[in-house]
């Protein structure tokens, strides 16, 4: 059972899809659609546009139902085909497919990759071949109705499955990776409720195409347990004539989804770092200029809030548009060393917690966590900051930390060993932060960043001394390589 509940938390669709089903243009003719799945002996085929996009599915059910003794061969599919057409995205966690192909009846689902073209195909047969009752009920409780209610109902088993995996002893890593993706999965079922509740009341469905996105942590896959809001939107272009009317519904949708988060237990972020604020809800030009602007002036301000844009991943809406913002960051950054390096050098202040003779800087300010140690700031901020700094100079568009350091390792910037010590570094510090979290969920306590060095084993307390070493290198490392000063 435990084997069986991790693999599917932990892998992706793309992991179990098929090959790319048949594929007729919109526009073809059910005749061709039949001739198609008898030629390929497929039960499924998937209609797609000139860019390789989903938008619509005929099934040999279809053809029974819809085609045989009833239509002409010259009748159009556009009109047959089931639409509009429910994905999958190759790198959503396999439970999602799942409960999405239960919940709808379907027996197939396309998957697409990042900018939405069609890559695979699942089937619920073989999405539910590791599934018991069990896991399906687990399942069931991370996927409730599209409710602030049910929403509510699936933060909570997100902890009891959290939990869980860590006493299966799945590496940390990848139970925050859940994390993200159930946490992202309410933003995303969040969007379409809001937006359901805006029609309804006569406001009527989004005027442009948009794409809502996570920043921080969330944009990573690191969360841990009880993240704030930093999220923000980008709008496909529209004239600067309809922006009162186009901006005012975003803003509303804004607020309806930011609100309905926090009422779910995902607190409003004290830093205004939301759709809310306009500065965080653009188009997609408008952020390009943004980027442009912040990548010119290079102040202070501009550092902080380009530091704090860069990790952003696509939720919700028509995600491409995040892909291609992210490829136009990427190849404005790559090898800009002058920016990156006033980015880095502006978070000098993030140290790890070691002194002299490698001994822990413990907290003395917050009376109530005095003699812990944050291992966030201290610990997986300062690696964090580091490895972005070297992957956005040296072209790497992904934003997890260990994918980064793989990217890193595959280009030659870091080296077997430099790559191993901090890898192992972001496994044991997450595992520690994550560990102490759970406790204090389960005990009533405040979930926090802090760790008591006096709840370490001798082994978790040497391992942990090294891994801030190997942090602490990377820095003098990276300071050295962008600022050419050797201390």
């Amino acid at each position: 059972m435990a084997y069986s509940r991790a693999v599917a938390f932990r892998q992706l669709a793309g992991d179990h899809m098929l090959a790319p089903p048949p594929t007729l243009p919109l526009g073809a003719k059910a005749g061709e659609a039949v001739a198609l799945l008898a030629q390929a002996s497929a039960d499924c085929l998937v209609v797609v546009d000139g860019q390789d996009i989903p938008r619509g599915v005929l099934t040999e059910q279809d053809v029974v139902r819809r085609i045989a003794f009833r239509l002409d061969a010259d009748r159009p599919l556009d009109a047959i085909m089931s639409q509009p057409v429910r994905v999958i995205r190759a790198d959503d966690l396999m439970f999602h497919a799942i409960a999405r192909m239960r919940r709808a009846g379907l027996r197939h689902m396309p998957v697409v990759d990042g900018r939405d073209k069609l890559v695979g195909l699942l089937t619920l047969d073989g999405a539910l071949a590791q599934a018991n009752g069990q896991l399906v009920e687990q399942i069931e409780n991370l996927t409730r109705p599209e409710t602030p209610d049910g929403m509510a109902q699936v933060r909570a088993a997100q902890l009891r499955v959290a939990e869980q995996l860590l006493v299966d002893q799945v590496p940390t890593p990848e139970i925050q990776a859940l994390v993200s993706h159930i946490n992202n999965d309410v933003y995303r079922r969040m969007v379409r409720h809001c937006i359901g509740e805006m029609e309804s009341g006569g406001l009527g469905p989004p005027p442009r195409e948009f794409c809502l996105i996570v920043m921080g942590s969330g944009g990573r896959q690191e969360s841990y347990l009880n993240p704030d809001q930093d999220n923000g939107l980008i709008i496909a272009d529209y004239p600067d004539g309809e922006h009162d009317r186009i901006d005012g519904y975003f803003s509303e949708l804004a607020d309806r989804v930011t609100q309905a988060m926090h009422g779910v237990g995902m607190p409003l972020c004290n830093g205004h770092v939301m759709a809310t604020n306009p500065l965080w809800r653009k188009t997609a030009a408008q952020w390009r200029g943004q980027m442009d602007y912040w990548i010119a002036r290079r102040n202070p301000a501009a550092l902080r809030l380009a530091d704090i844009f860069f990790d952003f991943r696509g939720v919700a809406g028509e995600r491409r548009l995040a892909a291609d913002l992210r490829g136009y960051i990427t190849d404005r950054l790559e090898n800009n060393r002058h920016f990156i390096r006033d980015m880095f050098l502006a978070d000098e202040h993030f140290g790890v917690a070691l002194g002299l003779f490698n001994r822990f800087i413990l907290e003395k300010e917050d009376a109530g966590h005095r003699g812990e140690l944050n291992l966030k700031i201290t610990g997986t901020l300062p690696l964090v900051d580091a490895v972005r700094a070297l992957a956005l100079l040296h072209g790497v568009p992904e934003t997890g930390t260990l994918v980064r350091i793989a990217k890193l390792r595959a280009r030659e910037v870091l080296d077997n060993d430099e790559a191993d010590y901090l890898t192992g570094a972001f496994h044991h510090i997450t595992h520690l932060l994550l560990r102490q979290q759970l406790a204090d969920q389960r005990d009533g306590g405040e979930v926090s960043n802090y760790v008591h060095p006096g709840t370490l084993t001798d082994r978790e307390d040497d391992q942990l001394v090294d891994a801030l070493k190997a942090i602490r290198d990377l820095r003098d490392r990276v300071r050295s390589d962008l600022s050419g000063k050797l201390f």
